[in-house]
This record gives structure tokens, C-alpha cells and sequence, in this order.
């Protein structure tokens, strides 16, 4: 099976945006649940926000209202846009493919089994 790839990440200033994108493997990407996870240095990876097959929407308190996460079936492809971003953000992104069919996004890894190699994010201050 083919992994995920990211795209879109990069330097921004606080209080800016961008967008990643995750390129998914197979022709029937749209029925897994997909996620986002993040892992700044020296600190364990998290959960970031998951989309459900059926597209139910999951985000972590922390990115809550800020972080927007939909897919592209058509495309196969997953985004995540990133608005009012803060240094605390900074982190490498990863994209990950979960359950298929899953009615729900899950915010723990070990429900992911395929992983990109992920992108970095730096929010400067």
C-alpha cells in the first residue's frame, strides 16, 4: 500500500494561515477515516483533527475554531487549513489513514495504519 503524502507546509509569521494538503493512496480513499497528527520536538505526536467516512469532523481543543480538515473524494486528497496560527503550532504534520468505513475520526495513532512522512510547520513569532 502506497502512503500518504503532505504538501503545504512551511514558514509563516503568527497570525497567519496555510494550507496542507495529503495526497491518499488508492482509488477509494474516500472511505477511510483520515487524520492529522502533529510532533514538535521533544514531545509526543498528537492529535490534530480526523475526518470520518461520511465526513464527520474531529479537531483537538487546541485547534479548535482555527483548523478547518476536508477531503476532496473526487481528488483523493485530504486539507487541512490552518488559520490564526500560533508558534506553538510549529510542529511536523503528518497525515494518516485510518478505519475503513469508520463512522468516527479517532484521535489515538494506533488506530492509523498508514502514515505520510509529514511536512513541517514553523509559526514564528
Amino acid at each position: 500500500q502506497v502512503q500518504p503524502v503532505e504538501s503545504g507546509g512551511g514558514l509563516v509569521q503568527a497570525g497567519g494561515s496555510l494550507r496542507l494538503s495529503c495526497a491518499a493512496s488508492g482509488r477509494t480513499a474516500g472511505n477511510y477515516a483520515m487524520g492529522w497528527f502533529r510532533q514538535a520536538p521533544g514531545k509526543e505526536r498528537e492529535f490534530v483533527a480526523a475526518i470520518s467516512w461520511g465526513d464527520n469532523t474531529y479537531y483537538a481543543d487546541s485547534v479548535k475554531g482555527r483548523f478547518i480538515i476536508s477531503r476532496d473524494n473526487a481528488a483523493n486528497t485530504v486539507s487541512l487549513q490552518m488559520n490564526s496560527l500560533k508558534p506553538e503550532d510549529t510542529a511536523v504534520y503528518y497525515c494518516a489513514r485510518g478505519g475503513l468505513f469508520a463512522v468516527t475520526g479517532s484521535i489515538h495513532p494506533y488506530d492509523y495504519n498508514l502514515w505520510g512522512q509529514g511536512t513541517q510547520v514553523t509559526v514564528s513569532s
